[in-house]
Formats: C-alpha cells, sequence, structure tokens
C-alpha cells in the first residue's frame, strides 16, 4: 500500500518525462548535464507497474526523473557513486509509493525498474553491460516484468527462420527474474515469448512475437517484458533499452 511521505520543497509541474539532477549536483533546472561524466555512475528507470499514476522518481531528496508513464525508459543520468534511497511518488505530490536502497559505482551504469501491481510496488536495481559484446556477436538480457504471465521462454527467430524450428535462448524466466546477458550471433532476429516448457508448432500462439530488428556486433540490449496495455487476453510486450552502442 502507498504512504505519504513529505519530499522537500512544494511540488511543481513538470515536462513528460523530463530527466534532470537538481540540488544533489548543484545544478539549475537550465543547465545540461554531461553524461559522460568520468567518474559518475549511470543510472535510467524503467516503470514497469502497468496500473500506476504517473511517477516522479527521486534520489534521496533531489527529483532525478518526472512524469513517468507506464512503459517509460529514461536515459542514462550521471550521478557520483555512492549509497542512495531511490523513491517513486505520485507525479506532484508527495504520496511515496515505494522506495528502496541501492549503491552505485564510479563509471557503471544501472537500471532501476520500479515494477508488479501498484498494491505491491517494488524497485529493482540491476548493473548493466557497459562494455561491448565480443566482436560478431550482440549481448542481449531479458527481463520478465509482466505480471498477469508465469515463467517464460524465449526465442530468437532469424531472418527468414519459423518459430517452430527455432530453439530457445533463456528458458523459465519468472517474474521478477532475469536471463542475465547472453550473447548470440549479430544479426536480425523476432523474440517470440511463450510460456515456459511450451513446445512451439506451427500454430502455437504466442505471449510477445516483435517484429524483425538488427542488433549490431558489440551491441548490448536490455529487453523487459511487461503487460498488455490492456489485459484482455494473456501476453506481455517489450520495451528495449539500449545498454551499449560501439
Amino acid at each position: 500500500m502507498a504512504t505519504t511521505s513529505p519530499h522537500p520543497g512544494r511540488p511543481v509541474p513538470r515536462r513528460s518525462a523530463l530527466v534532470l539532477l537538481l540540488a544533489g549536483l548543484g545544478l539549475s533546472g537550465c543547465q545540461s548535464i554531461d553524461i559522460n561524466a568520468t567518474h559518475a555512475a549511470q543510472v535510467r528507470v524503467i516503470v514497469a507497474t502497468p496500473d500506476s499514476p504517473a511517477q516522479d522518481f527521486y534520489q534521496n531528496s533531489s527529483g532525478l526523473a518526472y512524469n513517468l508513464g507506464f512503459g517509460t525508459v529514461t536515459s542514462y543520468v550521471p550521478l557520483p557513486a555512492g549509497a542512495y534511497t531511490l523513491s517513486s511518488a505520485k507525479a506532484n505530490t508527495n504520496q511515496t509509493l515505494v522506495s528502496a536502497k541501492a549503491t552505485f559505482g564510479s563509471t557503471r551504469q544501472y537500471t532501476v525498474i520500479v515494477g508488479n501491481s501498484l498494491a505491491n510496488m517494488q524497485e529493482t536495481v540491476l548493473q548493466d553491460q557497459s562494455q561491448p559484446a565480443p566482436a560478431g556477436e550482440v549481448s542481449l538480457r531479458f527481463v520478465q516484468q509482466a505480471t498477469h504471465v508465469g515463467p517464460v521462454d524465449v526465442y530468437l527467430i532469424p531472418s527468414g527462420g519459423k518459430l517452430a524450428a527455432t530453439s530457445p535462448v533463456a528458458t523459465n524466466i519468472d517474474f521478477n527474474s532475469n536471463s542475465g546477458y547472453i550473447n548470440v550471433p549479430a544479426g536480425t532476429y523476432a523474440i517470440a515469448v511463450l510460456p515456459a516448457g511450451t513446445t512451439p508448432v506451427p500454430t502455437t500462439v504466442t505471449l510477445h512475437t516483435s517484429t524483425q530488428v538488427t542488433y549490431t556486433s558489440g551491441s548490448a540490449r536490455t529487453i523487459v517484458f511487461i503487460d498488455q496495455p490492456v489485459a484482455t487476453a494473456p501476453g506481455v510486450q517489450a520495451v528495449v533499452a539500449d545498454d551499449y552502442d560501439q
């Protein structure tokens, strides 16, 4: 259940998905942020709670991102390495929805996922890959945040290929779990998601099948499975976040 916790200052109108560092770094809202700061940690937020209102996200008492809707992926924002309290509040209010503590290391990248249903919201902090995949390969990490399906298997269907002729690249990924980074040959693939343990045949109906996407050599991606906007039938949608590009 949401609790009420005061944040310093009065809530003010904010632009959608605005990403800023405020008092914590001594920057005004008009100044730009050097996201390539040499010793900073890089932190981004993904909202995976299907029934929550728009959210403002805080690091300690400073705003990090504002008015984030379901499925939003922010860009990376630099923070000095150290320990933080990360909290999400209902947009333009002091009503805290969820809060957690995390420690960020110098020069490392992190994703904070705000997930689960509104009544059971939780934050998951993942360290992201910040170096290239091996030559000729791409690093893919699959994260299961869809609340209306159970464990899933993930398939990468090559261009011109068929699901029934493809083996899963990751299996039995349960809710709030992830596959870790998996290196596969760079190329063009469609991502298909099935309930764990399903043996695909030509008539199999997937939970999700993406369009064909080209993944370039050396890149790294995080693919987060979240609920469909309207949960009238089992299914998921995929949110893709760029971790590394050469």
